[in-house]
């Protein structure tokens, strides 16, 4: 009988955190108990949970997250058994939790070829980091240009929009936002600086990218342009492809890759990864069409909409 879903109630920073895609990731991810998993992208720990619930004490989950707020906050929720559920078993039955501050980029560091029964990654910023304005990922509070996953990170987002040169934010803004205004947008960036606040570029880019029609209205002129930047502060797309350069390599024959992306440029990425996967006799795709939620998810839970989930078995 398939144990139920534990859903966090509340992430431990004031907000409410839901994960993604749960009962359907768990179960593609199909958890044998004595196995061992990796969750790439730890984050609070909710999908980690429900991994863990399954692998029993001879079970190893490992957890990787860039954020070292977020493995606080998952260590303290994957240190022990559920306490609703809580007693001598239970306690004993609980896995071996390994948790490692470091990016996805480097899943394959110390891992013996053909020895992960699982991966599952769940692709781009979390709850935790969307809502807390002094990390910056957001306009819709003020904060300061950061945008950093890892804290220690070297580059952060106000040194990106102030420093690069006009053709190089154009770019940059085009590739990682797919936002064909991205000329007009640099220059405007250009002319404003110095630039210190998520407000003060919500508001550039605002004015330079003003909504034409209905289509354009349906999101915040500066969405793509904060979707790029960030995702080039953290080298979001080399990190994914070489997390699944790793995955064939460390996975064990039977083992599921699970993927859960939310935006058009990662979700082609693992398209191609898992099709190319297949046709070198690495996988075998399980999802022909990526998996979405439901409209009950999405009310639950409205970043849910945008997530697509795709899935492979290492052969």
């Amino acid at each position: 009988m398939a144990q139920g879903l534990n859903i966090p109630e509340r992430d431990g920073h004031g907000g409410r955190h839901v994960p993604v895609l749960l009962k359907e990731a768990i179960e593609f991810l199909d958890v044998k108990r004595g196995g061992t998993y990796i969750d790439a992208t730890v984050g609070l720990g909710g999908h980690s949970f429900e991994i863990a619930k399954r692998l029993g004490a001879q079970g190893h989950l490992i957890g990787l997250d860039k954020d070292p707020a977020a493995l606080q906050a998952a260590g303290e929720r994957l240190k022990a058994a559920p306490p609703a559920a809580r007693d001598d078993k239970s306690d004993k039955d609980w896995p071996t939790v390994t948790l490692v501050h470091g990016s996805f980029a480097e899943i394959a560091n110390g891992q013996r070829k053909a020895t992960i029964d699982g991966i599952l990654a769940d692709i781009g910023v979390s709850s935790l980091q969307l809502e807390d304005a002094a990390r910056g990922f957001s306009f819709q509070a003020e904060g300061p240009l950061d945008m950093r996953m890892n804290p220690q990170a070297e580059l952060t987002a106000e040194q990106v929009v102030n420093q690069a040169d006009e053709v190089t934010l154009a770019n940059l803004i085009y590739e990682f936002g797919d936002e064909r205004r991205s000329r007009r947008i640099a220059r405007a960036i250009c002319r404003s600086r110095p630039i210190r606040t998520t407000a003060e570029l919500a508001a550039v880019v605002s004015a330079a990218a003003r909504p034409m029609n209905q289509a354009e209205r349906r999101i915040h002129p500066a969405t793509r342009t904060f979707q790029a930047i960030r995702i080039f502060v953290n080298h979001e797309l080399d990190d994914l492809r070489s997390l699944l350069n790793a995955a064939p390599q460390i996975v064990k024959p039977g083992g599921r890759i699970v993927m859960i992306s939310f935006h058009s440029l990662e979700d082609r990425i693992v398209k191609d990864a898992l099709r190319d996967g297949a046709k070198q006799g690495h996988y075998k795709v399980l999802t022909k069409k990526p998996v979405t939620a439901g409209e009950e998810e999405i009310g639950r839970n409205p970043r849910s909409r945008s997530a697509k989930m795709r899935v492979a078995e290492r052969i």
